[in-house]
């Protein structure tokens, strides 16, 4: 595993349409996978009416929660690629031209009602890349290499 750096790290979260987002329901750990895009360093999410997400979102203008948000592209067969985790503070957007500006970039990937955006600014990004590690030389006699 090779560690990247925030910008890199926030360059690959914006290369991919879908991630999980990590929040508490009743003191307990939930994560759902929702569909997001990046404004600068911020991850933006739709939420769907009625949905738990709606519960973790403080109301505009109060401080946000703490969240996590995961994104990642690692290829199954060759177990190679990049994970990004960012935790930060989630609050929802309130100015009518900012959601409205939002809800045209973001289309849900589900068929529900959307009716409010989460705006999550990352204050820790972890990145790291998972690489291939070099193969080890195998010598005439059947010992490693050196």
């Amino acid at each position: 595993m090779q560690q990247l750096p925030r910008e890199e790290s926030l360059r690959l979260l914006g290369s991919v349409p879908l991630g999980r987002l990590v929040f508490t329901q009743n003191a307990l750990p939930a994560i759902r996978p929702v569909n997001h895009v990046l404004d600068g360093e911020n991850i933006v999410v739709r939420l769907n009416d009625g949905a738990t997400l709606t519960s973790i979102a403080p109301p505009a203008g109060e401080a946000g929660l703490v969240v996590a948000y995961e994104a990642d592209a690692i290829d199954p067969h060759t177990r190679l690629g990049w994970s990004v985790i960012v935790t930060g503070y989630a609050r929802l957007v309130a100015d009518p031209s900012q959601v409205a500006r939002y809800e045209e970039l973001l289309r849900p990937w589900v068929a529900q009602t959307m009716n409010g955006v989460l705006r999550i600014q990352p204050d820790l990004v972890t990145g790291f890349r998972l690489v291939a590690q070099p193969a080890v030389a195998v010598c005439a006699a059947g010992g490693e290499g050196r």
